[in-house]
């Protein structure tokens, strides 16, 4: 079974390490078997293409490379900025993220 992680598609996170480091963006996806996650407009990596159906050109594309999750830290909804992350259950008995920070939930 595989490690529940801190972060989720969509979220709002800010990179703490590694050569993007300070830059924030959104998740657009995770990789759970790699523990890496891509984030809109971070860790920018040029990729030399043929010409193909997507771009009829080819040529040189900047694309997200993935970045690590520990690199990773979840912003607080309600500051913006970078905040550790609890879990616990809300009115309801379903277990909800929050932002330790602030105590505000994380929707998702």
């Amino acid at each position: 079974m595989q490690k529940k992680l801190h972060i989720k598609k969509g979220d709002s996170v800010m990179v703490i390490a590694g050569n993007s480091k300070g830059q924030q963006g959104r998740v657009l996806e995770v990789i759970r078997k790699t523990n890496r996650a891509i984030v809109e407009g971070v860790n920018m990596v040029s990729k030399h293409t043929k010409p193909n159906n997507d771009a009829p050109q080819g040529g040189i594309i900047k694309k997200e490379a993935p970045v690590h999750i520990s690199n990773l830290m979840l912003l607080d909804p309600s500051s913006g900025k970078p905040t550790r992350i609890g879990r616990r259950l809300n009115e309801k008995g379903k277990l909800i993220r929050y932002a330790k920070k602030s105590g505000e939930e994380i929707k998702s």
